[in-house]
C-alpha cells in the first residue's frame, strides 16, 4: 500500500518503528497535492519547502533519540481561518486577502508541539458562511468523488484534501455542520466536539457561541489521535472549558454491548433521499449485531433549529464582522477614487444648489468605510450580515433574536431529555448526497436545508461526528450522524470506531 493510502495511524507507527521516514511521507502527500490539487483546489496556500523542513527536523530528531511530540512526522492541513504566525490567513475572503498573522492560534501551537508537519492551508467557503466552499473569494473548490459535486462547506477544502489523499489528516471548523458535513459529502469522518473542548483562540470568528474547532480523517481513531492534541483548557479562551482530557485513543476497543441508541424517527421521514435512508437503516443494523439497542426518541424542537440558527448565526457574525472596518487591517478600496467621487458628488449638487443635500454626502472617511466592505465582502457574507443586523435592530430584537435564544434553551433541553433515556443519537448526517455545484447557490434557503440535521449540535454545544455509511446510486458518499452529551466524546469515537471495524465504507477512496 503506498503511503497516501495509508491511515495516520499507521504511518504514524512505521514513522516510529523507522521503516519510513518523516522527509518521504511528507514528499509522497506534496507530490499528491501537486498531481491532483489542480481540479479538486483544496488547498490555498501550500508551503512545500517549509513542511519538508519541519518533516526533516523530526527525522533528525528521531535519529538522535530525542522525544518528539504525538503527531511527530504526520501532515496535517488546516482550514484558513486559524492564524499562522508569519502566514496569510484569508478565511476565503478578499477582506483578509494580504493579512498575515502576528500570532499562532492555540490550536496550531498545540499542532507544532506534536511536532505535525503543517502541510498547507485549505480552502472554505468565505468566513466560515457556506456549505459548498462555492463562497470562497479564491475559487470553488471540487468534491473528488465527483467534480460536479460540492464538496460540501464551509470546511469543503479540509475534508476534500483527506479524501483525495493529499494530507491524512485536517483541522476544520464547525459552526453549523461546517466540519460534519463536508465529512459526509467527501466520505471521511469528522468530529465536531463539544462547545468549550478545543480551544477557540486565534480561530477567525463567524459566530462565537457556535464556533468549534475540530478533526477530520480517514477513520475514527485518527480523528480520536488528532482531537488528542487539540483538546485542553486554555486559559486564552474564556470559552474553554477547564477539564481533564480523555485518552481518546485508549477507548476505541471497548465493546458496544449494552450502548443504548436512539433514532429520531422524524430525522428519516419527509425531505430525506430513500438512499439515506436506506443506509442509515443498515448502519443500525450493523449497531444492534454490535451488540447496542435502538430505540425512538424525541426531539420535538429541532424542527426549529434552521430558523434558530439562522437569526443567532448572522446575529454573531454581524457583530464580529463590524471589527473589519479596512482602518487597522484588511482590504481598503482605492481612496484617491473615493475622494474624487465624494467631491464630484458635492460639486453637482452645489452646483444644482442642493446645498442641504451635499452637506449630508458621506465624508471620505465613511464613504471608504462602506466601499471597502462593499467591495471586501462577498454576497453571502453581506447577505448574512444584513440578516443579523436586522434581528438584532431596536424594535426587532426581542422578537427575532432574543425568541431565538429562547428557543436554543428548549432544543438543549430535548437533547438533556434525551440523553437520560439513550447514550447517543444516531441519524443521517445529511438529507441528501452531495449536491451539484451551482445548483443551490440562487437559493439560499435550500442551501440552508441541507444543515437541518446538523445545526441542533451546534445551538446545544454537544459533540457530534459524521462517519462514512454508503454510497449512492451516483457513487457518492453518504454520512451518518452520531450525537452525544456534553464532553462524552470519548463514547462517540469508541461507537465511530466499533462501526469502522465492522464495516469498509471508510476505506473506500474517489478515482482522482
Amino acid at each position: 500500500m503506498s503511503l497516501i493510502n495509508q491511515s495516520a495511524t499507521d504511518l504514524l507507527a512505521a514513522m516510529q518503528a523507522g521503516s519510513v521516514r518523516a522527509v518521504d511521507v511528507c514528499q509522497a502527500f506534496l507530490d499528491q497535492i501537486q498531481q491532483h490539487d489542480t481540479t479538486v483546489r483544496s488547498f490555498l496556500q501550500v508551503d512545500s519547502d517549509a513542511a519538508l523542513a519541519a518533516a526533516a527536523a523530526v527525522d533528525s530528531r528521531r535519529d538522535a533519540g530525542e522525544p518528539l511530540g504525538a503527531l511527530a512526522g504526520l501532515p496535517v492541513a488546516v482550514k484558513d481561518l486559524l492564524c499562522t504566525e508569519g502566514e496569510k490567513t484569508t478565511c476565503g475572503s478578499k477582506m483578509l486577502e494580504h493579512f498575515v498573522a502576528p500570532y499562532d492560534a492555540t490550536a496550531i501551537r498545540k499542532l507544532k508541539a506534536a511536532d505535525a508537519v503543517i502541510i498547507g492551508r485549505t480552502n472554505m467557503d468565505e468566513f466560515a458562511m457556506g456549505s459548498s466552499t462555492e463562497n470562497s473569494a479564491f475559487g470553488t473548490t471540487t468534491n473528488p468523488w465527483d467534480a460536479a459535486h460540492a464538496p460540501g462547506g464551509s470546511s469543503g477544502g479540509a475534508a476534500a484534501c483527506v479524501a483525495g489523499s493529499m494530507a491524512p489528516l485536517s483541522v476544520g471548523t464547525d459552526t453549523g455542520g461546517s466540519i460534519r458535513q463536508p465529512a459526509a459529502f467527501c466520505g471521511v469522518t469528522g468530529m465536531k466536539p463539544t462547545y468549550g473542548r478545543v480551544s477557540r483562540f486565534g480561530l477567525v470568528a463567524f459566530a462565537s457561541s457556535l464556533d468549534q474547532i475540530g478533526p477530520l480523517a480517514r477513520t475514527a481513531a485518527d480523528t480520536a489521535l488528532l482531537l488528542q492534541t487539540l483538546a485542553g483548557h486554555d486559559p486564552q479562551d474564556a470559552t474553554s472549558a477547564n477539564l481533564p482530557v480523555d485518552r481518546y485513543t485508549e477507548a476505541l476497543e471497548q465493546p458496544l454491548a449494552g450502548l443504548r441508541l436512539g433514532v429520531v424517527q422524524e430525522h428519516l421521514g419527509d425531505g430525506v433521499d430513500s438512499e439515506v435512508a436506506a443506509a442509515t437503516q443498515e448502519a443500525l443494523q450493523v449497531y444492534q449485531k454490535l451488540g447496542a439497542s435502538i430505540q425512538d426518541i424525541s426531539l420535538p424542537h429541532s424542527q426549529y433549529g434552521i430558523a434558530t440558527y439562522y437569526i443567532i448565526a448572522p446575529s454573531e457574525a454581524s457583530s464580529n464582522l463590524a471589527r473589519y472596518d479596512s482602518v487597522h487591517y484588511g482590504y481598503r478600496c482605492d481612496e484617491k477614487a473615493v475622494a474624487a467621487e465624494v467631491r464630484e458628488e458635492r460639486e453637482a449638487l452645489l452646483a444644482a444648489g442642493q446645498e442641504d443635500a451635499a452637506r449630508q454626502v458621506d465624508s471620505n472617511l465613511v464613504r471608504m468605510f462602506r466601499k471597502s466592505r462593499s467591495e471586501g465582502f462577498g454576497a453571502e457574507v453581506k447577505r448574512r450580515i444584513m440578516l443579523g443586523a436586522y434581528a438584532l435592530s431596536a424594535g426587532y430584537y426581542d422578537a427575532y433574536y432574543l425568541k431565538a435564544l429562547k428557543v436554543r434553551r428548549l432544543i438543549r433541553n430535548d437533547y438533556d431529555a434525551a440523553f437520560e433515556q439513550v447514550d447517543l443519537i444516531v441519524g443521517p448526517t445529511t438529507p441528501t448526497a452531495a449536491f451539484k455545484l451551482g445548483e443551490k447557490l440562487d437559493d439560499p434557503l435550500a442551501m440552508y436545508l441541507g444543515d437541518l440535521f446538523t445545526v441542533t449540535a451546534n445551538l446545544a454545544g454537544l459533540p457530534a461526528i459524521s462517519l462514512p455509511c454508503g454510497l449512492s446510486s451516483n457513487g457518492l458518499p453518504i454520512g451518518l450522524q452520531l450525537q452525544a452529551p456534553p464532553f462524552e466524546e470519548t463514547r462517540l469515537l469508541r461507537a465511530a470506531h466499533m462501526f469502522q471495524r465492522a464495516t469498509d465504507w471508510h476505506t473506500k477512496s474517489p478515482e482522482l
